[in-house]
């Protein structure tokens, strides 16, 4: 894996065997769709909670789209659904980017949102998305190295020997957030039984 990162880029093939490309730098020219970005959530970064924004891009002079992982913002802790400004490139130009199968998952809680336009969501599925945008997406991302603009997006993604520790940090901060919940309760339920108590014992007072 970490020799495909260290090779000079190459265009964007055809048919892509994610099996054997996984990783390997490839250069997109086309434009990117600004009308559907899609936002993945509890995405850490540098130890700071924030947000990927994923927007799919058109190749030039063909009727396939890719969907790309422009870049990282941090997390607007007073808004969450507030997303942080950035800039997207009009007309055709040229990226370059890692192939990888997937955006990687986070713990889902609850169901899903609807996938529309500027959805903020925990974990994105190419398929979903393809049947929600009616574009034909190929079924894996190109993570964004590389920008011709200053758009103010943070690309400095974990290299491909470092996916374990990026796990374990997912891991991790789900754990946290479990362990939470679960004082929550443990003292939501105390407090609720000393209540009754406290109710009780007036009970008995006043009789």
């Amino acid at each position: 894996m970490l020799s495909r990162e260290s090779m000079p880029a190459i265009p964007l093939p055809t048919l892509v065997d994610i099996a054997q490309m996984e990783y390997t730098r490839v250069i997109l020219t086309g434009e990117f769709d600004g009308q559907w970005p899609i936002y993945l959530d509890n995405r850490p970064m540098h130890g700071l909670a924030g947000i990927t924004v994923m927007m799919p891009f058109k190749l030039h002079n063909q009727d396939r789209y890719v969907m790309v992982a422009r870049g990282w913002v941090p997390r607007n802790n007073l808004d969450r659904a507030a997303i942080k400004p950035y800039s997207t490139p009009t007309g055709t130009i040229q990226i370059e980017g890692l192939i990888k199968a997937n955006s990687g998952r986070v713990l889902q809680f609850g169901s899903a949102p609807v996938l529309q336009p500027k959805a903020l969501v925990q974990n994105l599925e190419i398929d979903a998305f393809a049947r929600s945008s009616h574009l034909p997406v190929d079924p894996f991302i190109v993570e964004q190295t590389q920008s011709a603009t200053d758009d103010g997006l943070l690309r400095d993604w974990p290299r491909a020997s470092m996916g374990s520790d990026r796990h374990r940090g997912y891991a991790f901060q789900w754990l946290a957030l479990a362990a939470t919940a679960l004082l929550f309760f443990v003292v939501t339920s105390f407090g609720k039984r000393d209540g009754r108590k406290s109710e009780q014992q007036r009970e008995q007072q006043s009789k």
